[in-house]
């Protein structure tokens, strides 16, 4: 978005410079004062200054090399060696990138110290510093303040865009740390057009994004002309020649690698919501924490909080947010402050008080706002409700009625409307933590429209009083009023009814694609139902018998309603009732509400059984019904750890059946697929219930064996599986007589990784199957092993 002149050059202000200040010598007492009697002439010196040395106005006299020059807005950056400051001119100056200047002016305090320049004169031009390789971390640890540096990056965004009428390139780039933004003074968007995706080198002096409160929310990088950028590596791909996406898959292609570091934060709780978000404030620095605990805590206590920091609509924030309350009260006063102060945005997210007048109100099921006037300017205070986490209706929540134009004093947590810091005017709202955060101070002043109408009413009714025509217009507006008012109150109850009924609905919806189990999802399916209708009975029964829900103990006295709940396929899933007293009125949405029990309870069955289906076909051999080669893996790294923390052994058995392809040649696929079947089922029954037997693929098996003493125990196992294959299998008239190669190995001592270990005992199988191989008893085995039943006589 683009700032107007005035924002742009406040930023610029603002945006001073990142000094590496760990690394200054700082200015003692006495040189401080030196200094007050005469000008500063280095940058160090003005560099190595404090913000309450800064703010006495020091006189400075020093020389620099340009880095960045707006002139239309008057933001410099200068540099000399490796240190560098803001400098804001208060004259016009022809100036060029490269320039040695001499700056006169005074020291000012920000963010950090910046010079107020009076005077620029052009001393030489050296040309540019070198710019210092930098990447994010650098940045936003503030190594780099106002220097020149090189960042490499990749182009996320380019936008033309315009400030003090001035147009020029906003790139918005993604570095491996993080997000950086720049600014190219130029107003040719053609040169850029190709820069996309492109990886890129930029070279200008670098400043940063503010909150309210001067705290770094980003990076901004500022360059002069196209020259500083340079593209190192070319987008992969024209991004207008990217296949179409349909507007709801576009998250296909979302994928973020964060390295974002927790961190820990203390403080004073201000505000806390439950499930939503809290505040803690230490001193003059407040900070929104998000997170989804339900857990209680006190305003006014000392705590902890734990999360990762980020950036949201350019505030800081606490994301993932833990808070571990320290049970030590130690409540905040508000600090009283008036709606021009609040409007600065300076007490972003702090507890403050302020005194308004009340014009309007604004209530609602989730939440109440108060509309208040502070000599003419709007604002809001609003209290939100905690939101219920139960599925029965709530008590609607107790409101607090103000008069309007009561003269009031609200105290709450600050909100702004925008984050840029630098506009004149931010719109903010006050969150109040609760009912009582507004106070009445003062009852709206006689002279009001409401009073005046009063009046006229009461002048009215003494004329009227003498006809019987008054006392019945009075009787009528009377029953008009009642009318009106219940209903508003039946609306409202109706709102609140559907809204909490939507809320139930998305909960269910959410747990069908989460791990809750199926008989609390149809519970609550069947307490939705009873909700909508407002019957004191739902349940459903099940086909294997089980009945979920709240069912009468007695069926004497109720009417019943009964549906079946019907599978997308055919067939029955279930039935649902619902039940309520004989004499009771029908619901209107009676067959509606029923229906949409029904669909959620199809569509959670249903997902269910989906979903279980998939999951064993991900992890068995759908043809021998034993685990697959990903069941063996997964189950082999298990062990493996394991063994490492334990440090025990465990054995590994391989198997290939012997001249099996020629089983699938001579009887075809169908036999072959049978005999696997029965020779899973006799390998099966050779190994202990503890043990995996799997299929690796084809006629190769594997045995897992966690727990075994020795070599020669797993080489028995071994041996058991081999010696499986003597007798003959029956398959379908068919008598085959098999054989099979095993190979061991044992953890640690073949290997100590799942490849290792499949290896060793692949190639302890190779050197059994090349030893049959050449074995007096091999030749045409399989010829004379192989035949049907009627063939042995013959």
């Amino acid at each position: 978005m683009a700032l107007s002149g005035k924002c742009r050059q406040i930023l610029m202000r603002a945006a001073v410079c990142l000094a590496l200040s760990s690394t200054m010598p700082l200015m003692r007492g006495a040189d401080v004062q030196e200094a007050i009697e005469q000008p500063l002439t280095s940058l160090r010196a003005v560099h190595a200054l404090t913000n309450p040395q800064a703010s006495r106005q020091l006189p400075v006299s020093f020389e620099a090399t340009v880095t960045y020059y707006r002139g239309y807005e008057r933001t410099l950056f200068v540099q000399d060696g490796n240190l560098a400051i803001y400098v804001q001119p208060k004259v016009q100056a022809q100036l060029s990138v490269g320039d040695r200047v001499l700056i006169k002016g005074t020291t000012h305090d920000s963010f950090r110290p910046f010079v107020s320049a009076t005077s620029i004169t052009v001393v030489g031009h050296p040309g540019l510093p070198s710019a210092a390789p930098a990447t994010f971390d650098h940045l936003i640890r503030a190594e780099f303040d106002c220097r020149l540096v090189t960042v490499r990056a990749t182009v996320r965004s380019i936008d033309l865009v315009q400030s003090s009428e001035k147009s020029s390139i906003s790139i918005q780039m993604r570095s491996e740390g993080g997000p950086i933004d720049a600014v190219i003074d130029s107003d040719n968007f053609n040169g850029l057009k190709n820069m996309l995706d492109a990886e890129v080198e930029l070279t200008g002096a670098v400043s940063g994004h503010f909150d309210g409160k001067m705290q770094v929310t980003g990076i901004l990088i500022h360059a002069s002309s196209f020259s500083a950028i340079k593209v190192v590596k070319p987008a992969a791909r024209d991004p207008w020649d990217l296949p179409l996406t349909p507007m709801d898959e576009i998250l296909t292609g979302y994928h973020v690698h964060n390295l974002t570091q927790r961190v820990r934060v203390h403080g004073t709780i201000t505000y806390s919501q439950s499930g939503s978000a809290v505040v803690l404030q230490d001193g003059s620095k407040s900070l929104w924490i998000m997170t989804s605990s339900i857990a209680p805590l006190r305003v006014g206590d000392q705590a902890d909080a734990t999360g990762f920091p980020d950036v949201h609509d350019g505030f800081l924030t606490l994301t993932g947010g833990e808070v571990f309350d320290r049970q030590i009260s130690t409540p905040l006063a508000a600090r009283s402050v008036t709606w021009s102060e609040l409007a600065t945005s300076h007490h972003l997210f702090d507890l403050i008080s302020t005194e308004a007048q009340v014009v309007a109100e604004n209530l609602s099921a989730a939440q109440d706002e108060y509309v208040l006037s502070a000599g003419g300017n709007l604002f809001s205070a609003i209290y939100r409700f905690a939101p219920s986490q139960s599925l029965q209706p709530a008590a609607p929540p107790s409101i607090k009625r103000v008069a309007l134009g009561s003269k009031i004093r609200v105290a709450g947590i600050c909100i702004m409307g925008a984050s840029n810091p630098f506009n004149t005017q931010v719109p903010f709202d006050i969150l109040m933590r609760t009912p009582d955060d507004i106070v009445t101070i003062g009852g709206p002043p006689l002279a009001t429209v409401g009073n005046l109408v009063r009046v006229v009413v009461g002048l009215l009714a003494i004329v009227l009083i003498v006809s019987m025509w008054g006392w019945i217009l009075r009787i009528k507006v009377q029953h008009q009023t009642i009318t009106i008012t219940t209903h508003a109150e039946t609306e409202t109850r109706i709102e609140r009814h559907n809204t909490q009924l939507e809320m139930k609905r998305s909960r269910i919806l959410e747990d069908i694609n989460s791990s809750r189990p199926m008989p609390e999802l149809i519970d609550a399916i069947t307490e939705m139902v009873a909700f909508s209708l407002g019957f004191p009975f739902c349940w459903c029964e099940m086909p294997d018998g089980a009945r979920l829900g709240n069912a009468p103990s007695n069926a004497q006295g109720v009417r019943n309603i009964r549906l079946d709940i019907p599978a997308r396929a055919g067939g029955s899933l279930g039935t649902l009732f619902a039940a309520t007293e004989v004499g009771e009125p029908r619901p209107q949405d009676e067959a509606s509400a029923l229906e949409a029990g029904i669909r959620l309870a199809t569509l959670a069955i249903e997902t269910r059984r989906l979903y279980k289906d998939l999951v064993y076909r991900s992890e068995f051999d759908l043809l021998t019904d034993i685990h697959n080669r990903f069941s063996l893996d997964r189950y082999l790294e298990q062990l493996i750890e394991k063994a490492k923390v334990e440090g025990s052994i465990f054995g590994l058995v391989y198997v290939d059946l012997d001249e099996f392809k020629q089983v699938n040649d001579f009887y075809g696929h169908h036999i072959g697929d049978l005999y696997l079947q029965e020779v899973s089922m006799r390998m099966k029954r050779q190994l202990r219930s503890g043990d995996m037997l799997a299929r690796l693929g084809g006629d190769e098996f594997a045995a897992l064996v966690p727990v075994v003493r020795s070599r020669s125990a797993i080489e028995e196992i071994a041996q058991r599986l081999e010696r499986c294959f003597d007798a003959p299998f029956a398959v379908e008239g068919y008598v085959l007589r098999g054989g099979a190669s095993v190979g061991v190995a044992l953890y640690p001592e073949d290997g100590t990784s799942s490849d290792s270990l499949l290896g060793a005992a692949d190639a302890a199988m190779y050197v059994a199957k090349h030893t049959k191989r050449h074995g007096a008893e091999m030749p045409d085995r399989l010829q004379k092993a192989l035949f049907k039943p009627e063939e042995q006589g013959r």
